[in-house]
């Protein structure tokens, strides 16, 4: 008995000192690494119980997928009359009309379809029809344009080389535009972190995010609001006294003032989502739909909560895997919210597993359908609100 006990602490010591030798490099190692992140240290409130107008339900699984295979990422949507416009992610603005799918613009130059040249290739995300049927877009790497469906020509109004206020334009995401034309709302989502490197600014947290205005007349570009985590979607209010902007990084939708009493002034629209707002677009109902680029189930695990105040962890984690690995943990849980006109919840469409729709980017009403936009995805989702 004696022996085997000797044996037994004799194997414990030489595998303990096995694994010791092993880790103790590897940590050692892993101290030299860079991370690509300088991470912030956030703070969230608990996410709200998916109970009552948030209670998960199968509702988006109603809905159809349009073109599969034969678009790619499809961000933004717009319509005039019934021909559907989108902007995809090898960098044309496509026309949908009697289900043809036809290029009218490219903002960028071939080739595309890599991380490396997306820059050159471009990508349009944000996308509008001004008063006068011209279609306003807004490309991550370029800058604002203005596209004439018809003939497809090209003008380009605010140019993401040019700075504004000593800071350039990395990542220029969603705009609005007012009913005469005069002015548009557009987002940059950071002057750090470009497009193909959102994952880093989402885990990074970082707060140089901005909404801009651009005048149409003066052509003069100025700051609205700095400091935000991941400015995104942008949406005017019905009397257009002020726009909304989804802060995705802070699961937050901010609200700035463009007139009357309050104008300039700022304040939060709706606070701690139940996911982390992508693209914001009107409802007929006067109020809004917002898509959640991820969510925060509770009950439930999110990733990004659980790391918001740890540092120290997402800068390991980014020097072990890229960005793409770390986001393939996501969950893949698709859901829309529309807001009533003060904020409040008063419908949630969800698709668990995101077994129809996925990666959903923008929901955009019209004529009794809700068109869902994607980030990744290849198609177009529809879904006749009448059904659910």
């Amino acid at each position: 008995m004696e022996k085997n006990t000797y044996s037994g602490k004799v194997f414990r010591a030489t595998l303990t000192f096995l694994a010791l030798s092993l880790l103790i490099p590897s940590l050692a190692a892993l101290c030299f690494l860079e991370s690509p992140i300088e991470p912030h240290s956030l703070s969230y409130q608990v996410p709200p119980l998916m109970t009552g107008v948030l209670e998960p339900n199968l509702k988006l699984r109603k809905a159809e997928r349009l073109y599969e295979g034969q678009l790619v990422g499809p961000e933004s949507l717009a319509n005039i009359g019934d021909v559907l416009f989108t902007g995809t992610a090898d960098g044309q603005i496509l026309k949908i009309e009697d289900d043809q799918i036809h290029t009218i613009a490219r903002l960028g130059r071939p080739p595309c379809g890599t991380r490396d040249n997306e820059p050159n290739c471009g990508r349009p995300l944000g996308l509008r029809v001004g008063p006068n049927g011209t279609l306003f877009v807004a490309d991550a790497y370029q800058g604002i344009f203005e596209v004439n469906p018809t003939t497809g020509a090209v003008v380009q109004l605010v140019s993401s080389t040019t700075p504004v206020q000593g800071k350039k334009m990395s990542f220029v995401n969603d705009l609005a535009v007012t009913s005469d034309g005069r002015k548009i709302y557009f987002t940059d989502s950071s002057s750090k972190w470009q497009r193909r490197d959102y994952g880093y600014l989402a885990m990074e947290g970082t707060d140089d995010g901005r909404l801009l205005e651009y005048d149409t007349l003066t052509k003069e570009v100025k700051v609205l609001m700095g400091g935000l985590r991941f400015a995104n979607g942008v949406q005017l209010s019905p009397a257009e006294d002020f726009v909304l902007v989804a802060e995705t990084t802070m699961a937050r939708v901010r609200r700035y003032y463009v007139s009357g009493l309050t104008k300039g002034g700022v304040d939060t629209f709706v606070d701690n989502l139940p996911g982390f707002p992508d693209n914001i677009r009107a409802s007929s109902s006067g109020g809004y739909w917002v898509a959640m680029s991820a969510v925060r189930l509770n009950p439930g695990f999110s990733m990004l909560d659980f790391l918001a105040d740890k540092p120290w962890i997402k800068k390991i984690v980014f020097k072990i895997f890229s960005q793409e690995t770390v986001m393939k943990f996501v969950p893949r849980y698709s859901l829309v919210l529309e807001l009533g006109e003060k904020g409040s919840y008063k419908r949630s469409f969800h698709d668990p597993n995101g077994e129809v729709v996925t990666f959903i980017s923008e929901a955009h009403e019209h004529d009794g359908y809700l068109y869902l936009g994607s980030f990744r995805s290849p198609f177009v989702c529809k879904l006749n609100l009448k059904d659910v």
